[in-house]
């Protein structure tokens, strides 16, 4: 198990807390009903990996397991409480390189109510503070201009352009590659969002 895990972080109206299977009917509705607004830059199994988990059971069931092993953290973004979205933070790394990387989405209905850079600033301060991480990668299609803008607005630095970086969408994809280091921002992300609204 991760240090720091589980764990429930909130910022006003907005929140995180670790995904759960009693969630499953909630987020079922949220893909299908999103499924247009999130296809573009889903992530998808080449052919020759096989099937993908084709249920939430199967999903959260690699999840937990993963975040048991300190590999990962499945967190379900939130506006008032409701679920409205989810953040993972992937490939949680120690040694000498302490980092991870965060992959996020947020139902189409609640985009624009900086619930996403809120969800990325307080999983961010987290793991850099409490976990005790290094570095916070995102990787994110040079298309998806709401996904820059969660970077821009926290002040993300750009490190390079991975070359068919993630099969997303039945294809390989490039990506802008961003990170933030624990020295970069000494007091946190969340403090670069102000009050909370």
């Amino acid at each position: 198990m991760s240090p720091g895990w589980p764990v429930v972080l909130t910022h006003g109206r907005i929140g995180v807390r670790p995904l759960r299977r009693r969630d499953a009917r909630t987020w079922s509705r949220l893909r299908a009903e999103n499924a247009d607004w999130l296809g573009p830059w889903e992530a998808t199994l080449p052919r020759e990996a096989g099937p993908p988990a084709t249920s939430y059971v199967g999903m959260i069931g690699t999840l937990r397991r993963r975040a048991r092993l300190g590999q990962a953290m499945p967190f379900v973004l939130t506006w008032d409480d409701e679920m409205v979205g989810m953040l993972t933070v992937n490939g949680i790394t120690w040694g000498s390189a302490r980092w991870a990387s965060l992959g996020y989405w947020v139902a189409k209905s609640h985009a624009g109510r900086s619930i996403t850079p809120t969800a990325v600033a307080l999983v961010s301060d987290h793991l850099l503070t409490t976990v005790g991480l290094h570095r916070i990668e995102i990787a994110i299609r040079p298309e998806n201009a709401a996904s820059l803008r969660v970077v821009e607005k926290l002040g993300f630095v750009e490190i390079g352009v991975a070359r068919r970086f993630l099969h997303i969408a039945g294809e390989w994809r490039d990506h802008r590659m961003f990170q933030v280091l624990a020295e970069d921002v000494p007091a946190g992300l969340v403090a670069r969002l102000g009050p909370p609204s």
